[in-house]
């Protein structure tokens, strides 16, 4: 066999051998901010095998017009103050109940490569929060994911179809680390649901580069009502920007013509 061959097959083999998340930094990280949570509600959501938190917030108008599904960062938590914090807490004012919920995690320096292979257990998370939503009798619920959770969530559209899902906002869409490539090109060709690709102005080459792609990609659907916006002023995390964030957010999803 090629030795080129031999080399990349034995790198994939370690790369996208099985692995874990890591419970016990999530526990952690659940015990560090569920007493600090003053607004909304903690919610503890079964994803099969474990329980894991989620935040639950009310709408605050009389006819809410649905729910959206807010996904963190890599190695944040659903409180997360640079993007979860803002969209969660603000967009009940905008007639959204929101679920902030807690994604799979590893160390602090894992890198991309090092999620690849728990993307899946993300799966049975983000429909235990569709689950619940509904339990409630909710329409309308469209997901948010913010960098990892974006590689997370489509590996989930990928595999299901998405179903449960009535429109989708990406914040930060495509970002890896240096030398580290995506496995595969997200599906954007093949949703049947609006889409919101935003990004900060001040973003890591890795999204700036791969936003005409996209934006070509969820135009090729004929969906009218998806879009690409920019965030001025703002980085990848969105720090100090969850105002502008939220502005866009609310912005787009007001005017989401949905069943």
């Amino acid at each position: 066999m090629n030795i080129k061959i031999m080399l990349s097959l034995l790198l994939s083999v370690m790369i996208f051998s099985v692995q874990a998340s890591d419970l016990e930094r999530e526990k952690r990280l659940a015990d560090e901010i569920v007493d600090s949570i003053l607004d909304g509600e903690p919610v503890y959501l079964k994803d099969g095998k474990h329980d894991f938190l989620s935040i639950y917030m009310e709408s605050e108008v009389e006819k809410p017009k649905g729910a959206v599904i807010i996904m963190h960062g890599r190695g944040y938590h659903p409180a997360w103050k640079d993007v979860a914090q803002p969209l969660r807490i603000g967009l009940p004012a905008s007639g959204w109940h929101t679920l902030s919920i807690q994604m799979p995690v590893l160390a602090k320096d894992a890198k991309y490569y090092d999620y690849v292979p728990i993307f899946p257990e993300s799966f049975s998370r983000i429909e235990a929060a569709i689950k619940f939503l509904k339990s409630k009798n909710i329409k309308n619920i469209v997901l948010i994911a913010h960098s990892c959770s974006v590689h997370m969530s489509m590996a989930w559209f990928d595999k299901t179809g998405g179903k449960g899902a009535d429109a989708y906002i990406g914040i930060g869409m495509g970002v890896t680390d240096l030398k580290q490539y995506m496995e595969k090109p997200f599906p954007l060709d093949k949703f049947k649901i609006p889409v919101l690709d935003i990004y900060g102005q001040k973003e890591f080459n890795s999204v700036t580069k791969t936003a005409p792609l996209r934006l070509e990609m969820i135009k090729s659907t004929g969906i009218s009502q998806s879009e690409q916006r920019i965030v001025p002023d703002a980085d990848h995390y969105i720090t100090d920007r969850g105002d502008v964030l939220l502005k866009e957010v609310s912005d787009w999803l007001n005017k989401l013509k949905l069943e």
